[in-house]
């Protein structure tokens, strides 16, 4: 398993690692019962704190990705695929809610945030 921390990016390190472990669980790259790299190895590997990785497996138990077991380790959970799939679903409908609330708050209206969505958006795929 290969994480990347950025240090310039605005997001929390835990988050960083609950987004990529959480990519590679949806890619169906971790497979149910994969094992993960013990808090404190995973740790040692990024070198940041075992209590910010503490918080990305706790994040990621909490979103039914993970599961951990005292004295044996954390391994990626028999979680159905549509249900996490739908979870992430109502995450990113939450955050669609705050961009339209900040839009709005802008003076945005429909036709320049959707302009501005999928100009963001083929921005990325290229």
């Amino acid at each position: 398993m290969n994480i990347l921390i950025s240090s310039t990016s605005g997001e929390p390190i835990y988050a960083q690692i609950v987004a990529q472990i959480r990519q590679l669980i949806l890619q169906g790259e971790l497979v149910s019962g994969t094992p993960l790299p013990s808090i404190r190895q995973l740790a040692k590997e990024l070198q940041i704190s075992v209590i910010t990785t503490k918080r990305a497996y706790e994040e990621l138990e909490r979103e039914g990705l993970i599961n951990s077991i005292v004295g044996k380790g954390s391994f990626v959970s028999g979680a159905d695929q549509e249900f996490i799939k739908e979870q992430r679903l109502r995450m990113l409908e939450l955050k669609l809610k705050e961009i339209i609330d900040e839009s709005r708050m802008l003076g945005l209206n429909y036709a320049e945030l959707t302009d501005m969505l999928k100009l963001l958006y083929e921005e990325e795929q290229e």
